[in-house]
């Protein structure tokens, strides 16, 4: 079974930085892509950043390019999602998100980890 944890959440004044980490484990592992939603109160979750495992092709939900960079490594089957100049309305749960190769969309979730900025 494939179990994802996260880890590096926390609160954080607004300008400053975070880092989020997602280590992949589980057996005959083998994913597309992996990725980053996050989900505000009262609002749905959304797409904020992924990449491809092979090619390492990225994406970014336009409101955080140029402050966040999602970076992998392929031995330790971890994804980081870099995060600078925080901004209040980055405030969410953040998931880390796999998506296994035959997968339509992403398939294995993790728990989440909140994410809080102050202003």
């Amino acid at each position: 079974q494939v179990q994802l944890a996260e880890s590096g959440g926390g609160l954080v004044q607004a300008g400053g930085s975070l880092r989020l980490s997602c280590a992949a484990s589980g057996r005959t592992l083998s994913q597309v892509a992996m990725g980053w939603f996050r989900q505000a109160p009262g609002k749905e979750r959304e797409l904020v950043s992924s990449i491809r495992w092979s090619g390492g092709s990225t994406y970014y939900l336009d409101s955080v390019k140029d402050r966040f960079t999602i970076s992998r490594n392929i031995a330790r089957n971890t994804i980081y999602l870099q995060m600078n100049s925080l901004k209040p309305e980055d405030t969410a749960v953040y998931f880390c998100a796999l998506q296994r190769v035959g997968a339509l969309k992403y398939d294995i979730w993790g728990r989440g980890t909140q994410v809080t900025v102050s202003s």
